[in-house]
């Protein structure tokens, strides 16, 4: 499988899982949504989307990883949840939060597509 394989299969099943959604669909449930940042990503298609995608590129990069990769890939979580929160209401956090995570998760699969062969 090379380098490129690996995202394109990602955002292919992405796709695929946002064409099945009814509308807005984010990683937790807007309806018990409490916390400034969940409203904040509840009401924001963008922020809304990429919530979605994290949540997805986490859950299919946790369980490839090795005991000790896959702890700090919890704390970063975490840690990065934190730092959601922080942001409040706050858009641009929001956004730059999300982006920067994104780009986290990202290059977790990047690097184990370098690592092959599948």
């Amino acid at each position: 499988m090379t380098g490129d394989t690996l995202p394109l299969t990602t955002l292919s099943i992405l796709l695929l899982m946002a064409a099945r959604q009814p509308g807005w669909a984010t990683s937790f449930d807007c309806a018990k949504a409490e916390t400034a940042d969940e409203k904040a990503v509840c009401a924001d298609r963008q922020l809304n989307d990429e919530d979605v995608e994290i949540s997805v590129l986490y859950s299919q990069l946790k369980p490839l990883l090795g005991m000790g990769a896959r702890g700090d890939m919890e704390d970063e979580q975490i840690a990065w949840l934190k730092r959601r929160a922080a942001c409040g209401v706050d858009r641009a956090c929001l956004s730059k939060a999300y982006e920067d995570r994104l780009r986290q998760l990202r290059s977790g699969f990047e690097a184990l597509a370098r690592r092959g062969p599948f």
